[in-house]
This record gives structure tokens, C-alpha cells and sequence, in this order.
């Protein structure tokens, strides 16, 4: 079974269970403190994929820093699980296929929005009411600001891209007068 297979079948099981034991966010917001807890401290995930630290030893130093770091039961009981399973290297994978599913759960997509200048507070609104109206859902949206389209906005939600800038504009004009010569 590949990893991402495997980190959405933990993250389900988990969001099954949090839904019942545990607040859904709380969960989320330790899940994502303990993968990057890993990335930040090389030390810490060096020894929990070496081979020559014995399992017990393994469960013990991740239940330890998961309970140092406040993280809920449900989170708890899950590390020391992939210590057990020698699988904590599908943290970051579950943590993100959690945050996928509790924003699904929530029924919240989030929008990369590219612009070529910063947008004012009103313009944003507006994008973001069109986005959610194209979309049905709540729309999260992350802006960023690059010159290079002119004008305009290019917005992707989901897989799906909405380009509404003068640099594609222009391209597709330049085609199209390029097909008719």
C-alpha cells in the first residue's frame, strides 16, 4: 500500500474517532504541532527512524513528547501506534490528510488568489463572494502578488484554476490572431 494510501486511512480513522473522543480542531492544531515538532528537530527524527532504537524505547520517547507538547488522547494513542508499526514517518501525510478532511468535514475549500497588485479589502470580498458562489462552499482564500500578469486575478481552488489575467488574455489573443495568419 503506498504512503498516501496509508495516511488516509489513519487520518479517517482518526477524524472517526475525534469525532466522538475529541474536539476536531484540537486535534488538528497537535497533529500538525508533532509533524512539525519532527521537522524541526532532525535529532528526534533521526532516532525515531533508526532501526537500532528498540521499539519500546521508540513508543515511549514519542508518547512522552506528544504528551510534553499537550496533544489529545486520540493524537497520543496514534504515535504511539506508528512507533509500534515503525510508520511515524506518515505524520506530515496524516496531519495533512486531516486538515483536508476536517476542512471538507467543514465544508471549506481553500483559494491560492495571484494578483498583480495588492488588492483592496472590497475587491478581495468580492472575489471571495464569486468564489464561493462558483464553488458552493466557504472559500479560504491566500493572496499573493505577482507582476507578471499585468492585471487581473488568477485563482486556484481545488484543481480547478479561474485566469482572469491580462497576460492570459493577451496570450490567447496572440493565438488566436496567429491561427487566422
Amino acid at each position: 500500500m503506498s504512503t498516501r494510501a496509508s495516511a488516509i486511512r489513519y487520518a479517517r480513522a482518526l477524524f472517526e474517532v475525534a469525532q466522538v473522543d475529541a474536539d476536531l480542531s484540537t486535534v488538528d492544531r497537535d497533529l500538525a504541532g508533532l509533524a512539525q515538532a519532527f521537522r524541526e528537530h532532525s535529532e528526534l527524527a533521526r532516532v525515531m527512524a533508526s532501526r537500532t532504537v528498540p521499539d519500546a524505547t521508540r513508543r515511549r520517547i514519542v508518547v512522552s513528547v506528544a504528551e510534553a507538547l499537550g496533544a489529545a488522547a486520540p493524537v497520543v494513542k496514534l504515535v504511539g501506534l506508528l512507533a509500534d508499526r515503525r510508520r511515524l514517518a506518515l505524520l506530515p501525510d496524516i496531519a495533512a490528510q486531516f486538515s483536508a478532511r476536517l476542512l471538507e468535514h467543514r465544508n471549506v475549500i481553500p483559494a491560492q488568489v495571484v494578483t498583480a497588485i495588492p488588492l483592496s479589502p472590497d475587491a478581495a470580498a468580492a472575489i471571495e463572494q464569486g468564489l464561493s458562489k462558483a464553488t458552493g462552499k466557504t472559500v479560504v482564500m491566500q493572496f499573493s502578488v505577482d507582476p507578471a500578469l499585468l492585471g487581473g486575478v488568477r485563482a486556484t481552488v481545488g484543481g480547478t484554476v479561474y485566469d482572469g489575467s491580462v497576460r492570459t488574455q493577451l496570450k490567447k489573443m496572440r493565438d488566436h490572431l496567429v491561427a487566422q495568419g
